[in-house]
């Protein structure tokens, strides 16, 4: 199971996998079904969609490396896999194309609120009525997470992080969500070592400080 999480989230791992029992919770039982995976490089959470048994098109700005082909092949999956080069901001595929889109860590590389939300408006567009959209996004944390990234993170300056509050904004166009928010200090961590052991005590000081002090926010939402 470690190793599954491994190729499934890639980093911070033990922080990032929290999203599973709730992309669990929501995501439809009826089968087939028809996926999306958006910003999948590494192909970690299309991985996730075929060994649930969905039928996924695993996408990316650029073409994949060959090492996101051969792990789904290495899963038994590669026959529900399909890949294609395709930007957020304008999907190749039609309208209701989709009974799921799934995206972790990927409209923050769009620098801008408004790209955001034309990404968010782009996927609403391509979900079927009564799809769901699965979420992890990176949250801009506490004024220490804001320094150290301005300091060691090379994407940091057109990096647009969220806010877990006023930014919610961004699912104007879903019927319904759910949001949930986790990580806190991990991602200070310098090895994944490190951010894996941080990540155990994380869960003890969440409920003890802001949600704005959050890292990750992660969700479910409903066309």
């Amino acid at each position: 199971m470690k190793d599954r999480l491994k190729d499934i989230f890639q980093w911070e791992v033990r922080s990032w996998s929290r999203a599973l029992p709730i992309w669990q919770r929501n995501l439809p039982k009826e089968r087939p079904l028809k996926a999306l995976g958006i910003g999948e490089r590494e192909g970690g959470t299309t991985l996730w969609l075929a060994l649930e048994g969905a039928d996924v098109v695993c996408t990316d700005l650029r073409p994949f490396p060959t090492r996101t082909k051969e792990m789904h092949l290495e899963y038994g999956v590669s026959d529900r896999v399909t890949y294609s080069e395709a930007d957020v901001l304008e999907l190749p595929f039609p309208d209701n194309s989709f009974d799921v889109v799934i995206f972790k860590s990927v409209i923050g590389a769009l620098s801008e609120k408004q790209r955001q939300v034309k990404a968010l408006e782009e996927i609403h567009r391509v979900l079927t009525p009564g799809g769901v959209l699965l979420f992890a996004e990176n949250l801009h944390g506490t004024r220490i997470h804001r320094w150290l990234r301005k300091r060691f993170v090379k994407w940091d300056h057109y990096w647009r992080y969220l806010d877990p509050i006023t930014d919610l904004d961004l699912f104007a166009p879903f019927s319904r969500i759910e949001t949930h928010t986790t990580g806190l200090f991990a991602n200070l961590g310098r090895t994944e070592f490190q951010r894996d052991l941080i990540a155990r005590i994380d869960p003890i000081l969440l409920p003890m400080v802001p949600t704005r002090w959050h890292s990750i926010l992660i969700g479910a939402a409903f066309k």
